[in-house]
């Protein structure tokens, strides 16, 4: 992540952290940071421009990834995880993030929506088979639980399971699925015929009656495989079952990623407010530097305090976390507010690029883009919006 710094301040203030967060990390938390960082400007920002355009991603990417060390990077060693702290995550999100939304999300949905559901309602026997090899990105996960008709509303899930002596078998159709195709286990939520009850499983994706076909027509998170998945009587044992019934099995899940999200927008919004900073200052307009111009320097000074305000507020909610009082009404405001920051801030800067902010030689545009799709997925902006209504009134306006 480039560290721009105020020409002018003797202390020489980093605007990536203008408020001085540094500190209050211990070294391990720095380390995993620095290390991320490190492999994003190796391995991911000089080509994950041509992947977006392309609409690739790489495969080698997901063993990378677990060589260094991120997946479930939050869980215990013996399971493949490194046993990091939340805010370790949350900024190695954060740096995958200034590279692509699709980065970010590879790990987020692996380590958040795979292997921590496998980690906390999975058997022994699940634990052992899936979680090493996700660890090591020797496997890919995904998570079944958006349906075509069927998003902000999982209560109106159509995907059926029936228990036929000691087996399970599930039918149905998922949409928006990240890392579909690519999927070597899926977690999938499916309503169970008789009781109605919402039940998790994980499903081998080399199961017979299981496919999935990529949405190839996406113009927002294109460095990313985003898939349908079909099960057409696709069997599952009593082994593969999640132990946790209702909506709180996949909404937990959801909350755990969204985590991941209130930091990695920020490392978004930080990419598109350094590529503006410098931007502005090498653009010469009538005779002056832009960045000279009040109406500049406004949009900067607004794009500088928003994301500022957002790092604390990941900070903070790091360490609420790690004493376990990251409430859902917590990660939903961190997750809605610093989307929109982010997101105002990649429209900003791609405004203040001008002409060039459409064209793709600049990341603004691509990031502006992505993050229309990560203020949509886990949870609308407005879907938070309403979380935080019924938090403050008790009232629940779904």
């Amino acid at each position: 992540m480039a560290t721009i710094t105020t020409p002018s301040a003797p202390s020489r203030i980093t605007l990536q952290d203008f408020y001085d967060l540094e500190p209050l990390y211990t070294s391990e938390e720095r380390l995993i940071r620095d290390s991320v960082r490190e492999f994003v400007r190796g391995e991911l920002l000089p080509y994950v421009g041509d992947w977006w355009q392309q609409g690739e991603f790489p495969t080698s990417l997901p063993r990378k990834f677990g060589e260094l060390g991120v997946l479930g990077m939050t869980l215990p060693e013996r399971f493949g995880g490194a046993g990091a702290s939340h805010l370790a995550y949350g900024l190695a999100s954060r740096e995958f993030e200034y590279a692509d939304s699709g980065m970010r999300s590879f790990v987020s949905v692996q380590s958040s929506l795979v292997m921590w559901p496998i980690y906390t309602y999975g058997s022994e026997a699940l634990k052992a088979r899936w979680l090493p090899p996700l660890a090591a990105g020797e496997a890919v996960g995904c998570f079944g639980l958006t349906e075509p008709d069927a998003g902000s509303d999982p209560g109106s899930m159509r995907t059926r399971v029936r228990k036929v002596g000691n087996r399970y078998v599930i039918n149905g159709v998922k949409r928006w699925i990240t890392n579909g195709s690519s999927a070597d286990v899926a977690i999938v939520w499916a309503r169970e015929e008789g009781s109605g009850r919402i039940l998790g499983f994980t499903v081998d994706t080399s199961s017979e009656g299981f496919s999935a076909i990529d949405i190839k027509t996406k113009a927002s998170m294109r460095a990313s495989v985003t898939s349908e998945l079909y099960l057409d009587d696709v069997e599952v044992s009593e082994q593969d079952r999640l132990e946790v019934v209702g909506l709180r099995g996949p909404l937990s899940c959801l909350t755990q990623a969204r985590f991941g999200i209130a930091f990695g927008a920020l490392g978004a919004g930080f990419a598109c407010f350094d590529e503006a900073v410098r931007y502005v200052e090498d653009r010469p307009v009538f005779g002056v530097p832009l960045a000279s111009k009040q109406l500049v320097q406004d949009r900067l000074a607004s794009m500088l305090a928003g994301l500022t305000k957002g790092s604390l507020l990941a900070f903070h909610l790091s360490r609420l976390k790690g004493e376990g009082k990251d409430t859902p009404a917590r990660v939903s405001l961190a997750k809605r507010d610093n989307t929109r920051t982010a997101l105002g801030a990649a429209r900003a800067a791609r405004d203040l690029l001008g002409g060039n902010g459409i064209t793709t030689e600049y990341v603004s545009i691509r990031h502006m883009l992505n993050l229309e799709t990560v203020s949509t997925y886990e949870g609308t902006d407005t879907v938070h919006t309403l979380v935080l209504g019924r938090e403050i009134t008790g009232h629940n306006a779904f």
